[in-house]
């Protein structure tokens, strides 16, 4: 053997540095000859296969029996419900939402009539129902609680409202406390008070829209709110939706009321006179807009751009699914959807529109200058995706001798260049198959 220092240490030297060792440090020597307890867990050498298996069998049985012991204490107690509101007024609570791919594809709602038909209540014996038999969700469970704050509430005191014209209905939306609204959207409406107003005519449904909450949406609606109420800017929940890509809330519209026999006015107008799909079709050229304008900058400036045109995207695929109609004008300027997109060259919009068959009836709509959707696109100031466009609606059916008011042809609005000469080449009949 080596010590330390790589010297070899015999047999009789290492006993007598043991022993010195000991000597020197007896305070640190365990006289007490019994083993110390995690010894003591170890077995024995003699012990035998099969008295292993018996000890961990036993030791197995022992940790099962604590694990039951603590589960049967961990057994909640029923609470008496409150009786001052009658639960089956209320609403059904929202089904969670399936992911929303980017082709959205309509279902038929499973909606439960009554909101509390999935809490099975078994015979009552005494004054309290064992709680291992209620099935009910977390939902359901945070209704029964808001039931009981606020079931004695009156009328006058839910229609309160504070000096910016909202309600407690109106600040439980936009704090997100579903349970809560879905409560008082109940009382409120037995009082016929569900859809007032805000300092900015704003319903509930509209703070709900305008917060991007699409189950609460869906309660509002189906406990009777308007869904057609406009605020001072003229605008529906559908354009607020619109407007803020909020596509989730819009799909929890169209949801809620297919097939329920109410009238959603989807081409309505706000004071801006365009409609919900208007509305969208603007703010998404506003986002191609302004991602031209950054080009390649800050990646998470880019992706989140990404982010919101997609979201517009899916509003307008919502709101075609929904009936509306992509040649309705605008009332300022007489532009239809198609007007808008070719502003931009928006090419995707483009194949989005040109996917519903009355679209090809309006090629060649005129604003109330007399442009068509050629004479805008033609008339870009050599924009890259100009003779992609313009090929697109000469393919679609686009008339190059339709003039407007001015008496111009699309040709003569081309503007000079490369770029220009190609367009023309395609407004004259050549190259635009190619």
């Amino acid at each position: 053997m080596l010590d330390p220092k790589g010297n070899e240490i015999r047999g009789s030297q290492l006993q007598a540095a043991w022993t010195d060792f000991s000597q020197s440090n007896k305070v640190f020597i365990n006289a007490d000859p019994k083993l110390p307890d995690y010894t003591q867990a170890f077995p024995k050498k003699n012990t035998t296969v099969k008295e292993l298996l018996m000890m961990r069998r036993q030791k197995w049985n022992c940790s099962r029996d604590d694990v039951n012991l603590e589960q049967k204490l961990k057994i909640p107690k029923s609470e008496a419900f409150a009786n001052d509101i009658n639960l089956h007024q209320l609403g059904p609570p929202a089904p969670v939402y399936s992911t929303i791919t980017n082709h959205f594809v309509p279902a038929a709602p499973e909606y439960s009539p009554n909101p509390l038909q999935q809490i099975q209540h078994p015979p009552l014996q005494g004054q309290m129902a064992p709680a291992a038999d209620v099935k009910m969700s977390l939902f359901h469970w945070q209704i029964l609680q808001e039931v009981k704050r606020v079931g004695g509430v009156s009328p006058e005191q839910l229609n309160m409202q504070d000096s910016d014209g909202d309600t407690y209905l109106h600040i439980a939306v936009a704090q997100g406390k579903r349970a809560l609204a879905f409560v008082l959207a109940a009382k409120m409406a037995s009082c016929g008070s569900l859809d007032m107003k805000e300092h900015n005519g704003q319903t509930a449904l509209q703070i709900a829209a305008a917060t991007n909450h699409p189950f609460m949406v869906q309660d509002l609606l189906q406990h009777g709110a308007d869904v057609n109420h406009r605020d001072l800017w003229g605008c529906s929940p559908l354009h607020v939706c619109a407007e803020k890509g909020h596509f989730l809330s819009l799909q929890s519209i169209w949801r809620t009321l297919m097939g329920s026999g109410r009238t959603i006015d989807i081409e309505m107008y706000n004071y801006e006179g365009h409609t919900p799909l208007h509305t969208a079709v603007l703010c998404h050229s506003a986002v191609v807009r302004e991602q031209r304008r950054q080009g390649n900058s800050c990646s998470f400036m880019v992706m989140e751009q990404e982010r919101k045109r997609q979201s517009y995207i899916e509003c307008i695929k919502t709101l075609l699914l929904m009936g509306a109609s992509c040649g309705t004008k605008d009332l300022k300027s007489g532009r239809t959807c198609l007007h808008m997109a070719s502003e931009e060259a928006d090419v995707a919009l483009f194949h989005i529109f040109f996917e519903e068959s009355s679209t090809l009836q309006i090629v060649n709509a005129k604003t109330f200058s007399g442009n068509t959707a050629l004479h805008i696109v033609s008339s870009l100031q050599n924009h890259n995706r100009q003779v992609e466009m313009v090929k697109l609606l000469m393919r679609k059916g686009a008339d190059p001798g339709i003039r407007n008011f001015e008496n111009d042809l699309p040709s003569q609005l081309v503007p000079e260049g490369h770029i220009g000469e190609k367009v023309k080449k395609i407004l004259k009949g050549k190259y635009c198959h190619a």
